[in-house]
């Protein structure tokens, strides 16, 4: 039997040739630039005709902006592989790419349109999503990862409360913290499988010795102690047993962390980021548990997860994947491990704003123009990746 072609015969532009090229281009993009609308709003000096609170529209724009541009991407990259199936390329593409741009429009005019058609219209990206996702993963009996539509279900019932939160109670708290929720399962199921795969290759090519543990009865319990530390946290976020669990998840993350030898990739930068990311994950559990405990302001481990572990891990796989699926070496230029020590710095200097406030706002803007050159600057790295056809081998 002939092996299935990883194309079809493709002669559009190689912008819409992948699902990954558009949506982590235009992704990265907004991600700098809503950040820069950001900082101006937050200080009072810039108004958006939006229904949303300000502080609602930066968190939204975030999770349910840029993280599900950045997550579809992905996964019309990678469900192919798991598969077998041809990625979506061409019109169909470009519909999810029209569509999630609509939403971003939707929501800043909402105040104009209405909040309910602005809802409508963002909410019909994750939905397009989940049933393009859904319907590849059943024609190819790939029932592994049908966990991932799960995470997409709760991204999208997590959006949908978002906005009727923030329409009848004026701020949005459960539709904030479902969105994180999903979006940190995402990252522990995918980095679980990621992290040690890309660790081992290197380390057994180039540095043999220790290597990354396989995937065993620690993985299965750290990650159920997390889903269930995440559940009490996005319903009952304060409170002693919720502070325990979080803190608990958080150590049992960090040991998984040491577990894939991530110490011994200092020599590749495309790996030794994706550890430098995923130690964000019990950063952010610990912070969010002494914050439940009222030890320390819910910001902080917030910003952990969400510019931490989100913010990094993005960056870290959106240059690895992009680099690898177009046909270039796996190596971390110099502009990428500087776009990697601005994100980095990013996500720190958030952290650091919300539990020293008397520094906040200079911390606050060295945080938001470093992700900003991060994000724009990734897509400006990054343009003729996204926007020329693949190299030949």
């Amino acid at each position: 039997m002939a092996p299935i072609p990883r194309l079809r015969d493709y002669k559009g532009p190689a912008l819409l040739s992948y699902g990954f090229r558009p949506f982590f281009l235009f992704g990265s993009l907004y991600a700098g630039l809503a950040i820069l609308a950001w900082l101006p709003m937050f200080y009072g000096e810039l108004s958006l005709s939006t229904a949303f609170a300000p502080r609602d529209w930066h968190i939204h724009e975030m999770l349910y902006g840029y993280l599900t541009a950045v997550v579809t991407g992905f996964l019309l990259t990678a469900v192919p592989n798991w598969t077998g199936r041809l990625p979506l390329q061409g019109r169909p593409l470009l519909v999810l790419v029209l569509v999630w741009a609509a939403g971003r429009v939707a929501v800043t005019i909402s105040a104009w349109i209405g909040w309910e058609l602005a809802a409508v219209i963002d909410n019909a990206f994750l939905l397009l999503v989940a049933a393009a996702m859904g319907r590849e993963i059943l024609k190819g009996k790939n029932w592994r990862n049908l966990k991932v539509l799960i995470a997409l279900a709760i991204l999208f019932v997590g959006n949908i409360v978002f906005h009727l939160e923030s329409h009848v109670y004026g701020v949005a708290e459960y539709g904030t913290r479902l969105g994180i929720a999903a979006t940190m399962m995402l990252i522990m199921l995918i980095g679980g499988r990621i992290l040690p795969s890309f660790t081992r290759n290197w380390l057994a090519r180039s540095n043999p010795g220790r290597l990354p543990a396989p995937f065993g009865t620690f993985d299965i319990v750290s990650m159920v102690a997390a889903g269930v530390a995440l559940l009490a946290w996005t319903f009952m976020p304060f409170g002693p047993l919720t502070g325990a669990l979080l803190i608990a998840a958080g150590l049992l993350q960090a040991v998984r962390l040491a577990r894939w030898a991530g110490d011994r990739t200092w020599r590749d930068r495309l790996v030794l980021i994706l550890h430098v990311a995923y130690a964000f994950v019990p950063l952010g559990f610990v912070l969010t548990g002494l914050a439940a405990l009222n030890l320390l302001p819910t910001g902080a481990g917030i910003h952990a997860w969400t510019g931490g572990a989100m913010g990094v891990m993005t960056l870290a796989v959106m240059s690895r994947a992009s680099l690898g699926h177009t046909g270039r070496a796996l190596v971390a230029s110099t502009a990428t491990q500087i776009l990697y020590g601005f994100v980095v710095v990013a996500a720190l200097a958030r952290v650091c704003a919300a539990v020293h406030p008397a520094w906040s706002d200079p911390l606050l803007h060295l945080a938001g123009c470093a992700w900003a050159a991060a994000f724009i600057g990734f897509a400006l790295t990054y343009w003729a990746v996204f926007t020329r056809p693949r190299l030949s081998a």
